[in-house]
């Protein structure tokens, strides 16, 4: 993901009452699937300006938030200290480079569209899991291109749900499973949202 692609609307980025609405959902269905626990360290992966780590900030120990974006990051770093844990904002390309260190968790609200290849992000993941460890990872079902009418560097119109599926269990996460978390209306059409999550 381009870090530039979204220096234009970072400031605005919570002024969409559906966009905080979606995340809202994919924080309530992620904190229904999952056991999370105060003495977990999980990861936010697009973190973005923080809307999703702050609703599972109150149930972790601390949070690390990766993101590309520096204008991102700086929206969330002007939040940190009213955040219900201690969070640590990294700008780091996990396309690219890996992050150092075993974490509790994995969480993603609608980042995996801006990855080139996934299937290489979802070994990166299991990679900074220790057995036992969860990824919760929320994005578009599969579309016809018509929900981004900007460009923030997408490089898939969603995903089937049987293929990202077959893509974690080829990464080496079992107990996959998959529904719904949420749905976005968007130009008089509703585009659904799901939440998948796995164990390594």
């Amino acid at each position: 993901m381009d870090s530039d692609r979204f220096a234009g609307k970072a400031d605005s980025y919570e002024h969409d009452p559906a966009r905080v609405d979606n995340v809202a959902h994919i924080a309530a269905a992620i904190l229904q699937r999952l056991a999370l626990r105060k003495d977990m360290q999980v990861v936010d992966f697009g973190s973005g300006t923080g809307l999703l780590l702050e609703r599972i900030a109150p149930h972790v120990a601390a949070i690390v938030a990766v993101d590309v974006s520096a204008a991102m990051n700086r929206q969330l770093e002007a939040k940190r200290a009213s955040l219900a844990c201690p969070v640590d904002i990294r700008q780091v390309d996990l396309e690219q480079t890996a992050l150092a260190g075993q974490f509790d968790g994995i969480i993603s609200s609608m980042t995996l569209h801006h990855i080139r290849d996934l299937p290489a992000l979802l070994r990166r993941f299991h990679a900074m899991l220790p057995p036992g460890g969860f990824i919760a990872l929320a994005d578009l079902d599969a579309e016809d291109g018509s929900f981004h009418t900007e460009d923030t560097g997408v490089f898939h119109h969603g995903f089937a749900r049987t293929e990202i599926c077959a893509m974690a269990r080829e990464a080496g996460f079992h107990e996959v499973a998959i529904d719904t978390a949420s749905v976005i209306a968007k130009g008089g059409r509703d585009y659904p949202v799901f939440l998948l999550t796995a164990v390594r």
